[in-house]
């Protein structure tokens, strides 16, 4: 029989990803004073080849760093280390890395108050052109769900698309680092069950109708009801995790 108390002190080991890594690595650079506020990061092509990663990790990490308020971006000179005491950056950082990204539930709870207001205000908000895209990121979701391959990053898209056509860009940068580790999650937790995947699917139409023919309450309504139902069914299903 299985030691059950000993089971129960056993943590779940956590291995970093390569954008924590990078983010550890520039706040040793700044806490040992070689990065000083108002220092500029070299070119994202630089860092790339240095930290040995795609450039990908590099622009998600300086996402990152900059919705903390620990880097300043300008568009034409590049970015910035901020003008934080190494007191306060040590706190942020501390906050960014130890993230627990294996905390399903806080990311659904963060994203059902987010994009709730984040679907109203597509509806009231959205181009024609948002609505094109909204349309081609739910096709790809429904082709690859019914050819029974995995589309956890294609639904992604499409709440990124609800968040881009808010046209704040506050509130779309909150829901890009929200998605980000919440792609991380829903691979861990295996949160693509065939009833979760259906239900997703009537779901997600439901919110963007709503976005088309600009009923805000409506869409508010089908974006709660979505991510709602998609976290009660999930510990249905998996009650255990």
């Amino acid at each position: 029989m299985e030691n059950s108390g000993v089971l129960n002190k056993i943590e779940t080991i956590v291995i970093d990803n390569p954008v924590d890594k990078i983010i550890r690595q520039i706040k040793l650079l700044i806490s040992s004073g070689q990065l000083k506020p108002g220092d500029r990061l070299p070119a994202e092509r630089i860092l790339a080849e240095r930290f040995g990663v795609g450039r990908g990790y590099i622009r998600e990490a300086i996402l990152k760093l900059e919705f903390y308020g620990l880097l300043k971006t300008s568009p034409q000179s590049g970015n910035f280390i901020a003008g934080f005491s190494i007191k306060i950056l040590d706190s942020i950082f501390a906050d960014i890395i130890t993230f627990n990204k294996e905390d399903f539930v806080s990311i659904i709870e963060a994203r059902y108050y987010l994009e709730i207001n984040a679907a109203k205000l597509a509806a009231l908000r959205r181009t024609e052109g948002d609505i094109d895209q909204l349309k081609e990121a739910l096709h790809e979701y429904d082709t690859k769900f019914a050819n029974g391959q995995s589309a956890v990053e294609e639904d992604v898209l499409f709440h990124i698309k609800i968040a881009s056509a808010t046209k704040n860009s506050v509130i779309e940068s909150m829901i890009l680092i929200l998605v980000t580790d919440f792609i991380k999650v829903i691979h861990l937790v295996d949160c693509t069950d065939s009833k979760i995947r259906n239900y997703a699917i009537e779901q997600h139409h439901k919110i963007l109708d709503a976005i088309i023919i600009k009923d805000e309450a409506a869409a508010g309504e089908a974006m709660q009801l979505h991510l709602k139902e998609m976290m009660e069914m999930r510990f249905s299903i998996h009650p255990s995790k």
